[in-house]
């Protein structure tokens, strides 16, 4: 599964830096997140449900950043458990100044799916993974706009 877009954030570079390493930003924007912990440098722990096709379940999902260049660029390992099944996966963040107080997200995700997930079908799970990534970065530029 595979994953590649970009968005424009009407933000320093550096104020979006800082919103995606705040837990408590990304827990209000993230979809079904219930909690979102910092439990150490550039890691975190997630409580999530989400919805698959018929499958409604929990998952607990551990986030490590790697190789980080503030505030530029950096990646995230994530690995998800729960009752529907696994995902592992990385994501590749790069922020560019594109205007005066704008700032351009690029992003790339690869990931796996195994367990329930893999058997409802990977089409299926990457619509809903585009889904949740859509509505991420519409609460998370909407976050900003909230707050000019």
């Amino acid at each position: 599964m595979q994953q590649a877009g970009e968005y424009r954030i009407a933000a320093p570079r550096e104020e979006v830096w800082n919103a995606l390493n705040d837990p408590a930003t990304l827990q209000r924007c993230l979809e079904g997140c219930r909690s979102l912990v910092s439990v150490g440098d550039g890691e975190y722990i997630a409580e999530m449900v989400a919805k698959v096709g018929p499958v409604r379940a929990n998952f607990g999902a551990a986030i490590h950043m790697r190789d980080a260049a503030p505030p530029a660029s950096y990646r995230l390992d994530v690995r998800v458990k729960g009752g529907a099944g696994f995902a592992n996966g990385t994501a590749f963040v790069r922020l560019e100044d594109v205007e005066a107080r704008q700032t351009l997200l690029r992003y790339t995700i690869e990931g796996a799916i195994g367990g329930k997930l893999a058997q409802i079908g990977a089409r299926l799970v990457e619509g809903a993974a585009r889904k949740m990534t859509a509505r991420f970065f519409e609460r998370f530029a909407a976050d900003f706009a909230a707050k000019a």
